[in-house]
């Protein structure tokens, strides 16, 4: 055998070696593997099914004002031997110079799956479709109590620690929250998912743009409880930019200072809806100055009258006069109707409009867009609000639709049609077992519409107090922070450009974008343009 065969040989023999090593290697990082977590992140926009493909693990990158909210999704799926005894931490975020911003302002939430057994209607030609029967992430249960800021011990539904079964997924909901005295920049930081299965880590990247978000929210709202007003219920909306309709005069001025409570409904009612179409007389004005005494002066006091009577042109004379009683003592009049020219002046000479702020749905808003546009150079405002499924195109409030509808409504579309204003006529709406039945409502016409007036789940089979956030809540909140960029630039003298950017993906109740990433990029682009100028 020559020189040139023997070296061929061991060539050969080397690359054999080679390949035997290298498949050795795989096997045991396939073996490996198949026993850790399965981790990765993603963005707060997604809704992650129970047994959804797994993706690569990639570093988390966020942005956000001072004063402001950012959420993202740490997801854990289960090798094929599944996973047991499952936790999850974060660290504190740092940048480069030293300054820190403490894990205590991130809040961690394991995501609870409910089951939508009948779908929201929809018809044939219908654009904005439901997504249909199914498993629904939406309640979220805090890993920590925040009002002790202590894991509940004694609870029939814990956050962690957990167990999964093969290729189940659960996701976990972060927010983290920038403090109003946080320095811009870059920051560093990690989260970690443990189980008796090892350890997984991630990289968390967060950059905070050079300005603030007020306390108190561009966009007023006026968000119902019916079962459990309290403080700390109070609180938990106003944490998620929203304000709720009734306060307790006595918690008032902690609430402005502390959550920026804006406003407050004076809580008189006549009794006219729309099944009823007869109206209580008007309060006296006695009765309503003591009323109004009883409230903090920096609040917007306004009263929510009458709602949807549009049908009842002979309950325009005696709304008039509950105007003019309230506008004596300084309370806007609130009604859930389309304008008509017959209420354009309460009758007191002023020539201020019977209703100071005209709430509609989108198909109210698009069936009167000559009178809107009216009432709006008067000077009243045009609030929206959201329930059932009443039209086929506009953004809806169930379970079964999309997030995006959460967030496009509140942000984008609120400033391109000039709203100033969100309702939202209930909030807690629960079947006898709200963490497992989320069907809430039927009309008559026996369709049904899941998690319809419920944004909040109860807290005390959490062993906590008040109501804990769904992740559709949460999605109103990012588009009220969208609406805010919006505000700012309006101050900064780049209103129109910044009315461009949300035109592009929110121009109206028919024209806006079901893209996630286009959605999240106009909010991108308003952001750097802000922080360029500050």
């Amino acid at each position: 055998m020559n020189t040139r065969n023997i070296k061929f040989l061991a060539w050969i023999l080397v690359t054999i070696i080679c390949i035997s090593a290298c498949v050795r290697v795989d096997r045991f990082r396939t073996n490996s593997s198949l026993t850790m977590p399965i981790v990765w992140a993603v963005s707060g926009m997604e809704r992650i099914g129970k047994d959804d493909e797994a993706k690569d693990i990639t570093p988390i990158e966020i942005y956000a004002a001072r004063g402001e909210y950012e959420p993202f999704q740490i997801l854990i799926q289960a090798p094929s031997k599944g996973l047991s005894n499952v936790n999850v931490a974060v660290s504190d975020l740092s940048s480069a110079n030293g300054n820190v911003i403490s894990k205590h302002n991130i809040s961690l939430y394991r995501e609870h799956y409910v089951y939508v057994s009948q779908p929201s209607p929809s018809g044939w030609k219908t654009i904005n479709k439901p997504l249909g029967v199914g498993w629904y992430a939406d309640g979220l249960i805090p890993f920590v109590d925040p009002a002790t800021q202590k894991a509940s011990k004694k609870a029939d539904l814990q956050a962690v620690p957990f167990n999964l079964s093969e290729q189940e997924n659960q996701p976990i909901w972060v927010d983290v929250f920038v403090p109003r005295d946080a320095q811009s920049g870059h920051y560093i930081g990690k989260y970690n998912v443990a189980s008796d299965q090892g350890n997984v880590e991630g990289k968390i990247s967060l950059t905070v743009w050079n300005f603030e978000l007020p306390l108190k929210p561009s966009l007023n709202s006026s968000f119902s409880f019916w079962e459990v007003e309290s403080k700390i219920a109070d609180e938990e909306l106003l944490k998620h930019k929203l304000m709720p309709k009734d306060v307790n005069p006595k918690y008032e001025r902690e609430l402005i200072d502390k959550w920026g409570l804006s406003s407050k409904h004076l809580g008189f009612w006549s009794g006219a809806n729309v099944k009823t179409g007869k109206m209580k007389p008007a309060p006296s004005h006695s009765e309503l100055k003591n009323a109004v005494a009883r409230h903090q002066t920096d609040l917007l006091l306004y009263n929510q009258t009458a709602d949807e009577i549009d049908h009842y042109p002979a309950l325009y004379e005696p709304l008039k006069q509950w105007s003019r009683n309230l506008h004596e003592v300084g309370v806007a009049n609130l009604v859930t109707m389309s304008p008509v020219h017959e209420l354009y002046d309460d009758g007191s000479g002023t020539g201020r409009s019977a209703v100071d702020i005209w709430t509609v749905l989108p198909k109210m808003y698009d069936a009167a867009p000559e009178r809107i546009a009216e009432v709006k150079r008067k000077g009243d405002q045009i609030w929206s609000y959201n329930a059932l499924v009443q039209d086929s195109y506009s953004p809806k409030w169930e379970i079964d639709f999309a997030p995006i509808n959460f967030r496009i409504q509140s942000g984008f579309i609120s400033q391109s049609l000039g709203l100033t204003g969100l309702l939202c006529w209930r909030v807690d709406l629960w079947t006898s077992n709200p963490w497992h039945d989320v069907q809430t409502y039927t009309n008559s016409d026996k369709y049904k519409f899941a998690g319809e007036g419920m944004l909040v789940y109860p807290a005390h089979q959490l062993g906590m107090d008040g109501v804990v956030p769904s992740m559709r809540l949460k999605w109103i909140r990012e588009g009220i922070e969208d609406y805010e960029y919006v505000q700012i630039l309006k101050r900064l003298g780049r209103g129109e450009w910044a009315l461009e950017v949300a035109r592009t993906v929110g121009a109206d109740w028919h024209n806006w974008s079901h893209d996630v990433k286009a959605v999240e990029a106009a909010r991108q682009k308003l952001g750097h343009e802000i922080n360029r100028i500050s």
